[in-house]
């Protein structure tokens, strides 16, 4: 892992899933001096997830956290909220933006929706030009 970053991107899903990635990602954007993007993908690609077209809540229940926990570590979080498949926008916004560091939680999905669907943070890993880290 490098220990310089220009750009991180600390993708959330609201979940307490994601707190740890979330608090990993800001702590190595203080010591690395990266800007931070939060990005949360309201997915709308599966049948097992009711979709929410409501960015403003989305951004309240999501981004918007990342935003709060950055600024108490004194780090400026801009929060991007995207309609899409997960893994896809997540990948797509890291190459558009040309992000060093894609920080995520592990966990998501379980049983039988991650054996069908495969999960966020595996095809994330799979397809991202960048480095991926994925916090438990």
């Amino acid at each position: 892992m490098k220990t310089h970053y220009n750009k991180m991107l600390i993708a959330t899903d609201g979940s307490d899933n994601s707190e740890n990635a979330i608090y990993r990602g800001i702590d190595l954007a203080k010591m690395t001096g990266a800007k931070v993007y939060a990005i949360y993908v309201l997915n709308t690609g599966t049948y097992f997830d009711e979709p929410v077209f409501d960015k403003q809540k989305a951004r309240r229940y999501t981004t918007d956290h990342v935003e709060d926990i950055g600024n108490n570590k004194g780090i400026n979080v801009e929060s991007v909220v995207i309609i899409g498949n997960p893994a896809e926008e997540i990948v797509e916004f890291a190459e558009k933006n040309e992000i060093d560091l894609i920080v995520m939680g592990s966990l998501g999905k379980s049983g039988v929706v991650r054996f069908l669907l495969g999960s966020v943070s595996d095809n994330v890993l799979k397809h991202a030009s960048s480095e991926v880290l994925i916090v438990p």
